[in-house]
């Protein structure tokens, strides 16, 4: 398969910088869309390298339209859709990812929904990046959604051997993610252990998501083996948007550069 564009763009930036930081949009959590819109810029302005859109729940139709649209309309970086379900595609979006949820109980969300999306992907040339998609106790709102056999947090191993079945498979990302109910956060981001199990595991780009909501559990998420974090709930829920990417920002330049000298 072609390497797209945005997919350049990411190891180009991992080359350049040693870590990078997405900025996860899900415009169902927001009081409007408009709100949406104005957090994405913010955090683009402090420091993200890129926007992700979308949801578990409802981040479809004129809602994923008005709110891609409003953001490349004042953004330059790419933004990627994070679909929830094969409703989750807009034309306005530079990349999708193209997931596999690898250790989904129902195979609709390991082959059949991207089955039923592509067609409609290829018709409006998104681009599409490989992702495989484990999904950590305790899950949140997609473990329930995507009926996940959970990893547990105190199996790293587990975790590992999923993310290099999907990278066998040719997913050319890996995501760990723990998932993105505020209610659940208490239990913290995926375990530092099992980071390193899965980043000594594959040789593609890791990707780690969910409940990093300050700038102490992203130095340990980076130190630990992602390249990569997602962040969404700790900059939506926070006074300014733009003031807490920078935080995060700066906490990405100095892992990053630890990486690249190490």
């Amino acid at each position: 398969m072609k390497i797209g564009k945005t997919e350049k763009y990411i190891y180009e930036k991992l080359e350049e910088k040693g870590a990078m930081m997405f900025m996860l949009v899900d415009p169902v959590d927001y009081k409007t869309p408009d709100d949406a819109i104005k957090t994405a810029v913010s955090s683009i302005e402090g420091g993200a390298d890129m926007i992700l859109l979308g949801g578990s729940i409802g981040a479809q139709g004129e809602l994923l339209d008005y709110v891609a649209k409003g953001i490349k309309d004042k953004v330059d970086a790419p933004l990627i859709l994070f679909p929830g379900n094969i409703a989750t595609i807009t034309r306005y979006a530079d990349a999708i990812y193209f997931m596999s949820l690898l250790n989904a109980r129902n195979p609709y969300w390991i082959i059949q929904a991207q089955m039923l999306a592509a067609p409609i992907i290829k018709y409006l040339k998104l681009e599409t990046l490989p992702v495989g998609y484990i999904v950590v106790s305790p899950g949140g709102t997609v473990g329930w959604v995507g009926d996940v056999n959970l990893v547990p947090r105190e199996k790293p191993k587990i975790a590992a051997a999923l993310a290099e079945a999907g990278e066998m498979l040719g997913n050319r990302f890996i995501v760990t993610d723990v998932g993105s109910n505020p209610a659940l956060q208490h239990s913290g981001p995926v375990p530092p252990e099992m980071i390193r199990a899965v980043r000594e595991s594959i040789s593609v780009p890791y990707i780690v998501a969910g409940g990093i909501t300050n700038e102490e559990l992203l130095r340990q998420t980076l130190k630990a083996g992602a390249d990569i974090v997602q962040i969404g709930t700790a900059i939506e829920q926070s006074e300014d948007a733009r003031k807490k990417t920078e935080l995060f920002a700066k906490v990405i330049k100095e892992e990053g550069l630890k990486k690249l000298k190490s």
